[in-house]
């Protein structure tokens, strides 16, 4: 969600310049790697379909995401339990339509 200015009017996300985006990309798609095949195919879907445009929060909330066992990953995509961070609802509904 964009942050606001003291005037009440929305700022902008921050993106990434090219250069550090697919360099953030590429750290990501290494650690979305996991052990757990459907993790796997989520984490690799959503990347092919967002990843180049993530802002810097997206990518800072889907790292404090993989920091999860793959277990508890795969509760979180699959529906069966809900981030308790309500900042990570919004990646976590992404994640899943992927």
């Amino acid at each position: 969600m964009p942050s606001e200015s003291a005037d009440s009017r929305p700022m902008p996300e921050a993106r990434l310049s090219n250069r550090d985006a697919d360099r953030s990309l590429a750290r990501l798609r290494w650690r979305c790697r996991r052990g757990l095949l459907e993790n796997d195919l989520i984490l690799a879907r959503f990347l092919d379909a967002r990843g180049a445009a993530m802002t810097t929060d997206e990518v800072a909330a889907l790292d404090r995401l993989l920091d999860l066992a793959d277990n508890e990953l795969w509760d979180l995509l699959a529906g069966r339990a809900e981030p308790e961070d309500a900042a990570m609802r919004p990646l976590v509904a992404a994640l899943r339509a992927a």
